[in-house]
């Protein structure tokens, strides 16, 4: 049962792995779903970092449960080197961004945040939260996160769009400097004071975690999740009436409505997969599900070097010269390449090698 459990768990994270390959390499003009919202509102493609988050949250509770949360200077010696580990790649893939350009010496215009170290910080937190706090506090901790993070927002014109007047655009302007800091939005979307939503929203995930370790059957843990899922949308659209959906910014209704969203995938996965035993057709998200990190980083790391010796710009012209719509073409271009980051990734999964970052 347990490992049934966990194959649900890896095809959420391998259909979100591959889900963020594909909205992050469309070429030219790509369809409105496949981008992010500019602002308010919310498309699919703003779905899919929220569900890794999400499902990152569930993973801390189920590795961590392993060694019954003891704080152990062995767990947290590998909590820490792993958070400065990720944190350390984020930080390389933005460096080798300006460095295949001959920009050896990029630091001193060094993005310093990105997905990677937002990855990094949450883990951390929420890994450190799991050893050293009692988890009957997880839910009040969330929503007192969120609550906070509601006051940084209306105080601090968090949802205004000119970066000068916005204080999380402010807080990363001071604290880092123009100079590594995102410039295409009015805030950083992976911005330090953004962090705080994205904890809760990471502890909304190890809740979920909680409740899939707690209840004795998958009926049980599926009726759970539906509910914590439920509950979670419900509760995001009406907060989403005072507080939009705002992926730039991570607001709480974003956190709600995305972590319910993930919630009720994980139950219908859960469903087809171990109630069903529809298994069969699994296998192409099982094979970005085991090493989701290390072929998300591939495929950042693949997509610069492909962009820069313009091979990328070449397969997308082949495309286009067969496929004429642009949009078309652009999607076309995103699932070559998710299918060739598969391609490594399939070689990795039939000789078992799981790469853990």
């Amino acid at each position: 049962m347990e490992s049934k459990r966990l194959l649900s768990l890896d095809i959420l994270r391998g259909i979100t792995v591959a889900g963020m390959i594909l909205v992050n390499n469309g070429w030219g003009e790509s369809f409105e779903m496949l981008r992010h919202s500019k602002w308010n509102g919310m498309t699919p493609c703003d779905l899919v970092f929220p569900f890794f988050l999400f499902i990152m949250g569930i993973s801390c509770y189920l590795s961590l449960v392993k060694s019954e949360f003891k704080p152990t200077p062995q767990v947290i010696r590998r909590i820490v080197k792993r958070t400065v580990l990720l944190f350390a790649i984020g930080l390389f893939i933005n460096w080798f961004d300006h460095a295949i350009e001959g920009d050896l010496l990029c630091f001193g215009h060094l993005r310093i945040w990105a997905v990677m170290q937002r990855i990094a910080l949450c883990y951390g937190i929420v890994s450190l939260f799991a050893l050293f706090c009692n988890h009957k506090y997880t839910l009040p901790v969330i929503g007192g996160l969120l609550a906070i993070y509601t006051a940084i927002l209306i105080l601090g014109n968090g949802y205004a769009e000119d970066a000068n007047v916005n204080f999380l655009a402010q807080a990363d302007l001071k604290l880092f400097g123009y100079d590594h800091i995102y410039h295409k939005s009015p805030v950083d979307p992976e911005g330090l004071v953004g962090t705080i939503s994205s904890v809760a929203h990471v502890l909304l995930g190890f809740y979920c975690g909680m409740l899939i370790r707690k209840r004795e059957t998958v009926e049980q843990k599926v009726i759970a999740l539906f509910v914590v899922g439920a509950v979670c949308v419900i509760g995001g659209y009406l907060l989403s009436y005072g507080l939009p959906l705002n992926k730039r910014i991570w607001s709480p209704s974003y956190v709600l409505m995305t972590c319910g969203l993930a919630s009720l995938l994980q139950a219908l996965l859960m469903y087809v997969i171990d109630i069903q035993k529809k298994s069969g057709w699994t296998t192409f998200f099982h094979v970005f599900g085991v090493n989701a990190l290390a072929l998300y980083v591939s495929s950042e790391l693949l997509a610069i070097l492909l962009k820069n010796i313009e091979v990328s710009e070449m397969v997308y012209n082949g495309i286009h010269a067969v496929i004429a719509p642009l949009k078309w073409a652009s999607f076309a271009y995103a699932v070559y390449f998710v299918l060739l980051n598969f391609a490594i990734g399939y070689v990795l999964y039939r000789k078992k090698i799981y790469i853990k970052l």
